[in-house]
Parts: C-alpha cells; structure tokens; sequence
C-alpha cells in the first residue's frame, strides 16, 4: 500500500547559469519510498536534492510539501568547531523533544554500529571520522524525509551492511546519491534517472535499473531512427517538389528544417551519453612469474597479532581483493609487501625488477601547491604518455570529469572527490608493472567509475585493490584475500560473491563434519580434560546458526521460481497485479536471503 505523498514537484523549471537545467520536471515523494539518484556528472543530482531541501527555487511550475513534514541532510562537508564533541555535533541542530529522546537512547543506538565515540571532539577526528559523525547526525535525527550524499565513502563493509538494514528498516524517505551499486541495489525500490535535462523514473529499483535503462536506450535509439527515416522522405518530397508547390509549402520546408536540426542534436545528445572511454591495453614486460613471497611473516603492535606465520605468493598478472575491517591489517600488509615497513619475523621477498604504482586513500603524494596540469606533467609541456599514447593533458583531464578550465588551478582548491579522480589520472597515466589501490572509490560519481573499471580492465599487470565496494571487486579481481581479525587470513578464488558463497559452502562442510564425528568428540573429551574449552554460542544462537544454511536453501529455491514465473512475457498484460505481486516478493525474498548471509557469516566467525 503506497504511502502518503511528503513532497510534490510538478511541470517545473529548472535554470543554471541561465540555461535549463530541467524542463517540465515531475516527480513525487510518497512515505516509505526508497529511492536512489543517479545520473552523469553535471546531470543536476546535487541540484535536485537542493531543490527538495528548498534551498533551489525552481522557475515555473510548482513545489508542494506536506505540512509538518521534515528533511535531513548528510553533509559532505562537515563544518567544524573547535572542542565541540561529537555528541554536542549531533544534537547540535535537534528541536528540544527530538534532542531529549536522541540522548535517551537513539545516538548509542547508531554510534556504536558506526564506531564514533560521542566524547570525542570533532577538531581531531580524521575525514572519514567526521563523515560517520556526519551519518550518526543525519540518522539520529530522524527526519521524514532523508537524503544521503555518498554515505557508504569511509566505511568498512560491515558497517555497510548494517547501515543497509537501518535504511530498509526506516519508516521516513530516503534517497541516496551512491557510487556503490550492491548498496543501491540493496536498499533501493525505485530509481530517479537524470538524463539530458529529464527525469526517467525506474519502479524496479536499481537491482533492475540496467535491463531497463537498456531497454529506454534501445527505444529512444529505434525512435531517433524512425526520426531519420520520415525526415528523408521529407526531403525527398522537397527535391522533387515544382516551384509553385515549394511556394504553398514554406510552413512544411521550416518544419523539415527544424526537425532536422532538432534530430542532430537529439542523436548527438545521444552518441555523447552512450560514449565510454577507450583505454589501450598497458604491456607489462618482466622474466620472473613470482612477483612477492610472504614466508612465515609475523606482525604485531603491542598484545595485537596482525600476521601469524603468514605465507602466500603474489604472481605475475593476479587480481587481488583485499577486504577486512579497520585495524585488522589491510594497510600493514601493503606496506610490508612494498617496505615501507619490516616484519617482526619470518621474510616479504621481492621482484627486482619490479615497479610500485600506488594510489594512496590518504593522498600523500599530491602537492597541494601545484597546479592540475603540474601535477600530470611535472616535467612541463602540453602532452601526457597515457598507456604508450600520447594525449593532451586538457582532454585527459576530461576523461576524469575535470573542466579542463580549470587545469591551471591550484590543487588545494578541489574538493575530496577532485583530488581522488587527479590522483587516479596521475596513477593510472602509465602505471607500473604493480599497481596497488587503497580504497579508490571512496568519492568517486559512477561515471568516474565506470572509467576506472574500463581502464583495470585492460591493465596487464598485477594487481591489489583495497576496497568496501562489493560490485567494483566482482568486476575487478579474480582473487580475494580477507583479513578476519587477529592474525586470521584467508584466501578465496573470484570476487566478492565467490567469497560470499565459498564461505557458505565451507560452514555446511564444517557442519556436516561436526554432526558426523560428534560421538567422537564425546569420547575425546573425556582423556583430555586439559584442553582449552572454546567459547560456545548460547542455544538460541546456535539453533538459529544451524538452520540459517536451509533457510538460504528454501530462499534460494523461491527466488529461482520467482523469476521462472516473471520470464514469461505475457504474465504482465494477463495480470499485472499478480506481476507486482512476484516482483515485490522477489525483491523482498533477495533482501531476506542477504540479510540471512550476513548474519550467517557474523555467527560463524
């Protein structure tokens, strides 16, 4: 049952810089509605939200909110004052009865999940510190309708998880800009496409965003055909035409004209949207298949064991995840494996003739000083070698989105998300045999990358990506190493969702085995009354572990019939309500079956 509709904007205009950004922009904001933006850089995202915030006016047409009705906002840019504690941060902006019932319970109830400590004070806190305090901010308050600005940048991925079913859970509108698409996908049940100046709008949520949206390409590219079709027997009537016709006719030949000249830039519109970056193939040359040896490494600080006896080789051409929460050794391990740091015993054996292209998260090796075009061509002069071809540093800039108006600007003008993409242009230039990335997509719009996605894809050499991003790895690696605490590593072949599935398969096994030999544990127990006695999970715990395997069965087997019964082309114009009613409970069954994987894999750590 659809929920009452908050906000309304109707038939509106929509100017920037005194040219139309929307034209005739219609859309609705119902209670309980889960929405996702997307759209190119420069589409008008940031734009729309202002408007639903009523910072933007709109030109003509009409704005309508519900009376009584509030809006949250998670800042990108988190104002700062000095000795302000987070807890002070958050409540700072609260009405008087909202405040109270946020101290009572609801800032521990996401602080703790979000891993911010409320006494702490906001002047110290690193940047991705500030943008969880930013979070907890926006979701303690509350608010009827809630729009979030990248909310997954600086995140681990267990945090994402949880913040996935908060965000399902929510009673309020949400509507997220994100460049992670697992999260959209997860959260989502409607998409608000912004395309050249209009607002398409996808009932599936983002899970079927890309079907659709191909299906809305295919027939504007159909449509634009047609377009050219009519326009030629339009000039061919012309052509033949006598002069007195022509005469009779002007209104019919300025209409011609017009229709060919709307054509051109409807179908150049087009060609420029459907455009992708074509990036050649980089050649890694080398003698020696075994690039890294890790043999017998051990890594602590303090009383913490971040390797334990690790031992593993890196090879010539392998694509590499590494996943694993704050602190748990991803960062160590990078530099153990390019030296800036040494083990405590055991050896991180090297390749020669190997060469380190690093993109850094904290992006220590930009010169705030220098300008964009300094900082790709160091040397001076107007072109760059991108991949063995030459190009001029302004269009390479354009590829990462930048104006290229603004190549001699300074680079401590640009934003986060500016710096990220200037340092993967400057990386990505002519990477080295060994390209490491540590969490490149934090800031980063779609668009940018799609970019980067194309350009790992024709990268030769060996490659290790840090990152919470569960899409860009499946797309990106072949292997995933995850660092699970305490000196625990574990290596899987294939992406997130072979980790995810392998880990699945692995309990199973684990407890059929257990079932299988617990009369021997019996007996074993009772000549070793000695041995340490692992921690047990309570029998409700338990209970719920074992038969979480099945339940993902039964869930796995619904979702296969579901979508045998939605193939059918004709189930929607025999009976669309029961259509609605497969792709509700297909949507909602995914949702059950991901939530009863993650907390398979949070009981059987």
């Amino acid at each position: 049952m659809a929920g009452r509709v908050l906000l309304s904007v109707q038939e509106a205009l929509v100017s920037f810089g005194g040219a139309p950004l929307f034209e005739d922009l219609t859309f609705h904001i119902l209670e309980g509605d889960k929405t996702c933006l997307v759209g190119k850089n420069g589409a008008g995202k940031s734009t729309l939200m202002n408007i639903i915030r009523g910072l933007k006016d709109i030109d003509n047409g009409e704005r309508w909110i519900l009376a009584g009705t509030t809006i949250g906002y998670l800042q990108q840019d988190v104002p700062v004052k000095v000795g302000q504690t987070v807890r002070d941060f958050i409540l700072e902006d609260l009405s008087p009865e909202n405040r109270e019932e946020a101290q009572s319970y609801r800032m521990e109830m996401v602080a703790d999940p979000l891993q911010i400590n409320l006494d702490d004070q906001m002047d110290v806190l690193s940047g991705g510190q500030k943008r969880r305090a930013a979070l907890a901010r926006a979701l303690v308050e509350q608010p009827d309708i809630l729009l979030l600005d990248e909310p997954t940048n600086h995140l681990d991925l267990d945090v994402i998880l949880w913040l996935e079913n908060y965000l399902k859970a929510y009673r309020g509108a949400v509507m997220c800009i994100s460049h992670d698409r697992a999260f959209l996908e997860n959260i989502s049940d409607k998409v608000f496409w912004l395309d050249r100046g209009r607002m398409r709008i996808c009932p599936t949520g983002y899970k079927g965003f890309e079907d659709w949206s191909t299906l809305m390409l295919e027939q504007e590219e159909r449509e634009l055909k047609n377009r050219e079709k009519m326009l030629e027997v339009e000039v061919e009537w012309a052509s033949r035409g006598v002069k007195a016709r022509r005469k009779r006719n002007v209104r019919r030949l300025a209409l011609m004209k017009e229709e060919r000249e709307k054509l051109k830039s409807d179908k150049s519109a087009f060609l420029r949207m459907m455009a992708k970056v074509e990036m050649e193939a980089s050649d890694v040359t080398g003698t020696s298949k075994i690039v890294a040896e890790f043999i017998k490494v051990d890594k602590h600080f303090g009383d913490k064991s971040i390797m334990d006896k690790f031992s593993m080789r890196i090879q010539r051409g392998d694509r590499i995840g590494i996943l694993g929460k704050n602190g748990s050794g991803k960062s160590t391990f990078l530099k153990l494996l390019i030296g800036e740091l040494e083990p405590d015993a055991g050896k991180v054996k090297r390749n020669k003739e190997i060469e380190f292209s690093y993109f850094d998260q904290t992006r220590s090796t930009l010169n705030l000083e220098d300008s964009l075009w300094t900082t790709l061509i160091p040397t001076g002069g107007d072109y760059i070698d991108v991949m063995g071809k030459m190009r001029h540093v302004c269009g390479y800039l354009q590829d990462f989105l930048f104006d290229p108006a603004y190549a001699r600007s300074p680079v401590k003008t640009l934003s986060g998300g500016q710096k990220n993409r200037l340092l993967l242009a400057k990386v990505l230039a002519h990477p080295k045999s060994f390209l490491i990335l540590d969490e490149p997509t934090n800031d980063l719009d779609m668009d940018t990358l799609d970019v980067l996605e194309e350009i790992l894809s024709n990268y030769k050499g060996t490659l290790i990506i840090v990152s919470h991003d569960r899409d860009f790895l499946d797309q990106t690696v072949s292997k995933i190493l995850a660092f699970e605490g305490d000196g625990d590593i574990q290596g899987y072949i294939g992406g997130y969702s072979d980790y995810l599935a392998t880990k699945k398969e692995n309990l199973k096994i684990a407890q059929g085995k257990a079932e299988k030999n617990a009369y021997k544990d019996v007996e074993l127990s009772t000549f070793i009354t000695d041995a340490p006695k692992p921690a047990k999970l309570s029998y409700k715990v338990q209970f719920e572990l074992d038969n979480l395997p099945k339940k993902i069965e039964a869930l796995e087997a619904e979702i296969e019939e579901l979508a045998r019964l939605l193939e059918d082309s004709t189930l929607y114009t025999r009976d669309a309500a029961l259509f609605q009613k497969y792709s509700e409970r297909m949507a909602q069954a995914e949702t059950e079956k991901e939530a009863a994987e993650m907390r398979w894999l949070e009981l059987s750590v």
